[in-house]
């Protein structure tokens, strides 16, 4: 383990403030999403802007998280994780007090900023904390039990505190939050960062990376207005990939890269990634769909489908905690691959939602098949992407694999989303019904879902090494034993 023993004794506690300010990250994806029309009313805007509170967050919170997970490795992850609090606790502040559109837009993309800072750095933290094998594994179901929870709370919390107190606190909520976090990470956490043969800096390669990926997560969130086949998308996309193949060469022929290519000689964090992908882009557009059916569909006013969401959220915690156990007896590959199923089985179930639909049959049943999946999966990619991983490197794998899922998951969200939208508009124009045209493209989105994720299974099998896994649990035995002796 390292850092010193003063700290070592405190990590338990640092794992709590750390789990902390990632459920304040994910919380932010979400928790505006109940209030956006009462925003909308308030300041003013107009339906094609009123998303861009969310998709601001999301460009700059998927574009930066690279750059913030190496940036962490080379500057100091403590420093790092608290100059994103404070960004996120500035930029909180002024979104609540924002009077115009671009004001509060502005506010919302320096939030995600400040989320793609702290993400990777606090994980990374976990990492260096927490040796590999059952204690990391045990952190890390914290971690994810805490994160995956994240998103389902948003939405309850955004419901109560818009009705409550208004909707300026759906964003001041992380202020306290991040400043309290802020004041204690010094007291609860010792500096690291990698050696200082390798803390030159690769401008070069964050500029194109960073670029390359909030193009290409714009160009996506941006598909559902301007069309999936139009020439803008199209050219946003085609950039992208041009700025990526940049980015390869620069880190090819850089001295100290960003991004050293040997890292992905370790193949199981290459498939951790691959998988990853697909698991954000079968799951994080699920909250979306499953909220919309709710309210559109089945007439839930927003608390009501914000406590919908408890089953749920608990279900994803408990499922965390479970898998970070199963880990070291099994290894992450089983209990990925059985993630993945439940994952799969959770999205069929809800692709036969119907318009007369009940809360058990249509909504918690799926739900807790798929909370089960998503605990088992976030978890187990997680802790595959930084199994084996060098300490210099830990903010990079953990960059990385937070990168993947985000990624994912604005990918899986505008895909799905069109499939959505294409289904429904194409039944409203031969007569059927709203709710029958709503129901039936929600039916098609998570049907597109299971597909992804049955080839998350398939891929599951195919990239993660078995070694690697058996290897991961003599890791945890051999921790045991020296624990009894």
């Amino acid at each position: 383990m390292t850092g010193n023993a003063e700290f070592q004794e405190k990590r338990w506690l640092a794992l709590i403030l750390l789990a902390a300010a990632q459920f304040v990250v994910v919380l932010d994806a979400s928790i505006v999403n109940v209030a956006l029309p009462t925003i909308g009313k308030a300041l003013d805007f107009s339906d094609e802007n009123l998303p861009w509170i969310v998709n601001a967050y999301v460009l700059t919170f998927g574009g930066f998280l690279l750059l913030g997970g190496r940036t962490a490795d080379l500057l100091g992850r403590r420093r790092v994780f608290m100059a994103g609090l404070m960004l996120v606790a500035v930029a909180s502040l002024a979104a609540g007090f924002a009077a115009t559109e671009a004001q509060l837009i502005a506010a919302r993309a320096a939030q995600g900023l400040g989320a793609a800072i702290i993400s990777p750095a606090a994980l990374s933290i976990v990492t260096t904390i927490f040796r590999d094998g059952a204690e990391r594994n045990k952190a890390l179901g914290v971690w994810g039990a805490v994160a995956g929870a994240g998103g389902a709370a948003g939405v309850l919390l955004g419901g109560i505190l818009t009705d409550g107190l208004g909707w300026e606190w759906v964003l001041w909520v992380n202020v306290p939050v991040s400043l309290v976090a802020f004041f204690l990470a010094p007291r609860l956490i010792a500096e690291s960062r990698a050696s200082d043969q390798a803390r030159a800096f690769d401008v070069a390669g964050a500029v194109t990376i960073t670029a390359a990926l909030s193009l290409l997560v714009y160009a996506v969130i941006d598909a559902s207005e301007a069309g999936w086949g139009s020439g803008k998308t199209l050219g946003l996309i085609a950039l992208a990939l041009v700025l990526l193949a940049a980015f390869v060469v620069i880190e090819q022929r850089s001295r100290k890269p960003l991004v050293p290519f040997s890292i992905f000689r370790i193949r199981t964090l290459t498939g951790a990634n691959v998988v990853g992908i697909l698991v954000g882009a079968s799951l994080f557009s699920m909250f979306f769909f499953i909220s919309l059916y709710m309210q559109q569909v089945l007439g839930y006013s927003a608390i009501h489908a914000g406590l919908s969401y408890l089953p749920l959220a608990v279900t994803i915690s408990l499922a965390a905690g479970v898998a970070s156990q199963l880990v070291t007896t099994l290894g992450y590959k089983t209990v990925l691959a059985a993630g993945l199923l439940f994952i799969v089985a959770g999205l069929l179930w809800f692709s036969r939602v119907s318009v007369g639909g009940g809360f058990t049959t249509d909504i918690l049943g799926p739900s807790l098949l798929a909370a089960i999946g998503l605990g088992f999966s976030f978890v187990t990619t997680t802790i595959a992407a930084v199994s084996g991983v060098e300490e210099a490197e830990s903010g990079l794998a953990s960059g990385l694999i937070n990168t993947s899922q985000q990624v994912g998951g604005a990918l899986g969200l505008a895909v799905l989303s069109s499939l959505a939208t294409t289904h429904t508009e194409d039944l409203l124009g031969s007569g059927s019904g709203l709710k029958h045209a709503l129901t039936e493209g929600f039916q098609a989105a998570f049907l597109g879902g299971a597909a992804i994720a049955a080839l998350g299974f398939v891929l599951t099998l195919v990239l993660i090494k078995g070694s690697d896994s058996r290897a991961h649990v003599e890791i945890g035995k051999a921790e045991a034993e020296g624990a009894e002796a």
